[in-house]
């Protein structure tokens, strides 16, 4: 029987005359096409022959074929609706742009630019200069660099300062981020030999004291940004460690991870040490991301004294880490709405974290008035939002949250992350739930139609 069923199938050039693969040729070109045709035909094959089914029909084959064809064609990165409540969230982009920095990065990656180029001079010139002052002016510090993310500046201020040689840390701060980024392993790959001081809860100036030896190279702080401890615990302060280093002559390395310009305390939220503050308690290099409180594209930022950013820049791994022109783009638009006192209207991040309690409910309350008039038993929740991005940890914004109870939470959820756009809520107590506080203004639309699509959709299904 599974004979005949194969001898059913047609050829692939016999497919290829259809109107619909001929359309698909004129969209797809012809050797993606006849590859889509000849997996479909290929699948159909290996049903009849392991599970005996019958040949499909040749317009089931070409469904198959465009279903293919679009699977193959799709960009895997796709914009998705972050209603998580999670304001830089790791799995989900970090950082949004404000539209400066988006038209910036599009005016840099559509057409040729000064990356290397001094047009006063009218010959080569160095992409280290871009964004250098806009860091200069908003840290205080003497110099800066930037490379492609935190990670790369931590294993560039190591490599380039003490490779071969000791640095000393604390226990308590060998940290661990997402991703699997480890403070241990990245020394190690630096060439630099970790001298752990301390212990977990408490560190002492005098441990560090006491393991200052001629091969120390540097000492190392790391902010421990995605954690907290709490009780009987103690760490050196970074103003007592400079001066321990001053006295030693030894470089003081601050890694912050994410880092921030402004103060989060008027937020409601705990205090986060600020980029500048480390730049004036005396900090060698300072190092932190471009892409969470700081608002902007993935980067690694690295501030500090101008002779150890000089030795930065000439290290061989900086070229390796080096970033392109878009990057510098976004980062320089970003930097400039700090520079102008604009960072709470133009960058979304800070927007988020800024936003009103009032002004969230109303967005939530909207969001359901018009879910019920489309049928959905939508309400709002009182809720909590957080920072995210390996920040703040522990730290909450309250929020109201659109609610749907009495739906199946999961598949819900499910619906709403394979729809287009995608968005992505999280569960309380059973029922999906969407945050005002992480969706931008420009998507409430958006959110409400694909609410309302992936809710009809589950009610045809029971039908």
């Amino acid at each position: 029987m599974s004979h005949l069923e194969l001898r059913k199938l047609p050829s692939v050039d016999r497919l290829l005359q259809e109107p619909a693969a001929q359309a698909a040729r004129g969209a797809y070109g012809h050797e993606l096409t006849a590859q889509a045709l000849r997996e479909a035909l290929d699948a159909a094959r290996q049903a009849i022959l392991a599970e005996g089914r019958p040949a499909p029909s040749p317009g089931a084959l070409l469904e198959e074929m465009a279903q293919r064809l679009r699977a193959a064609t799709e960009p895997t990165l796709q914009p998705v609706i972050n209603a998580t409540g999670v304001i830089v969230h790791t799995n989900l982009g970090r950082a949004p742009l404000s539209d400066e920095a988006r038209a910036a990065m599009q005016a840099a990656g559509g057409g040729y630019s000064n990356l290397e180029y001094d047009l006063e001079a009218g010959q080569r010139g160095s992409r280290y200069v871009h964004a250098v002052d806009l860091l200069r002016r908003l840290t205080g510090a003497e110099d800066a660099l930037v490379v492609n993310n935190n990670a790369a500046a931590v294993l560039l201020c190591l490599t380039a300062l003490a490779r071969g040689r000791e640095v000393v840390i604390s226990r308590g701060q060998l940290v661990e981020i997402g991703g699997g980024f480890r403070i241990p392993e990245v020394m190690a790959v630096s060439g630099a030999r970790l001298v752990e001081v301390g212990t977990t809860n408490r560190t002492h100036l005098r441990d560090y004291q006491e393991a200052i030896r001629p091969e120390t190279a540097a000492l190392l702080r790391v902010h421990a940004s995605n954690f907290r401890q709490i009780g009987f615990t103690a760490q050196v302060s970074l103003a007592d460690l400079v001066a321990l280093g001053r006295e030693h002559g030894l470089p003081v390395i601050d890694d912050l991870g994410s880092g921030t310009l402004l103060d989060t305390r008027p937020f409601g939220l705990a205090y986060e040490p600020r980029v500048q503050d480390s730049v004036q308690a005396g900090a060698t290099l300072v190092t932190f991301s471009g892409d969470k409180l700081l608002g902007g594209p993935q980067a690694g930022l690295i501030v500090g004294a101008a002779d150890a950013i000089a030795r930065l820049r000439k290290h061989p791994l900086t070229r390796a880490l080096r970033v392109d022109k878009v990057t510098l783009a976004g980062l320089a638009a970003t930097l400039g709405h700090y520079l102008r006192g604009q960072a709470l209207e133009k960058i979304p991040v800070w927007r988020m974290i800024a936003a009103r309690p009032e002004d969230l409910a109303r967005r939530a309350e909207a969001w359901a008035a018009r879910l019920q008039a489309l049928g959905v038993a939508a309400t709002t929740w009182a809720g909590e939002s957080t920072v995210g991005g390996g920040s703040l940890p522990g730290e909450t914004l309250p929020t109201r949250l659109l609610a749907l109870p009495g739906l199946p939470a999961e598949a819900l959820a499910r619906r709403l992350r394979r729809g287009r756009p995608a968005v992505v809520g999280r569960i309380v107590e059973d029922a999906l739930c969407l945050d005002p506080r992480t969706v931008l203004p420009d998507q409430d639309d958006a959110l409400v139609a694909a609410v309302a699509a992936a809710v009809n959709g589950m009610n045809t299904d029971e039908q």
